[in-house]
């Protein structure tokens, strides 16, 4: 299946997008988190520890993709938002078999991923941190 990218340009940033089956779009969290750090892992997944946004991705799921291990899902939003807690895309992936939020390698497109409805939570949540700064 051929993957296609493209980039949006919001207030001086680009922003990478891609899809492979020309229904959803997966919109690059990594560079909307550069709008507010040079270290977007660290925001993206100091966004990631809240236990209302795994909730919220457990939703999208259950929602969006028949697949998604549900019962599995109670050991990760029991977990989330404590000190301890570390989300795992990886784990979120081949455990759950979750799908909205995906890493990608390579140079230039590399990075965090999300479907259009989760990166759009993400960046509502980017623009409330800015505001409160």
């Amino acid at each position: 299946m051929k993957t296609v990218t493209e980039t949006i340009h919001a207030q001086g940033i680009e922003i990478g997008i891609y899809t492979t089956n020309f229904k959803e779009e997966y919109i690059s969290l990594t560079d909307i988190a550069r709008f507010r750090s040079s270290d977007p892992r660290i925001t993206i997944h100091s966004w990631l520890r809240s236990r209302d946004i795994v909730e919220f991705l457990g939703l999208w799921e259950s929602l969006h993709n028949p697949d998604f291990k549900r019962h599995d899902f109670d050991t990760f939003k029991k977990d989330a938002g404590s000190n301890a807690y570390t989300f795992s895309i990886k784990n979120w992936n081949e455990i759950l078999h979750g799908i909205g939020i995906i890493t990608k390698s390579g140079r230039y497109g590399g990075g965090i991923f999300a479907h259009s409805d989760i990166a759009l939570e993400f960046a509502s949540w980017i623009v409330e941190i800015i505001g409160n700064l």
